[in-house]
């Protein structure tokens, strides 16, 4: 039943998958700097840096949670339009 759902209404999991988004976009930018001194020939950054690589992973894994509550909600809603 499309002709209920407003167009701009969020579904659910669709917080948790922009959050994962911006988490994993953090990641990609500070693994980008963590590996520049490689190609560059300058001194490492500090440990912490590597640390804050691993957001990659962690954005990966909130957005992959919001995806599954978002069908787990899909087909709540599938079984109650046909039941």
């Amino acid at each position: 039943m499309r002709d209920k759902t407003q167009p701009n209404s969020a579904a659910a999991g669709d917080r948790l998958i922009r959050a994962g988004v911006i988490v994993f976009f953090i990641g990609t930018v500070a693994t980008l700097v963590t590996v520049a001194p490689l190609f560059l020939g300058v001194k490492p950054f500090p440990t912490y840096m590597f640390g804050l690589s691993m957001l990659m992973a962690l954005g990966f894994l909130i957005a992959g949670a919001g995806l599954l509550q978002s069908v787990a909600a899909g087909r709540r809603q599938a079984r109650s339009d046909a039941g």
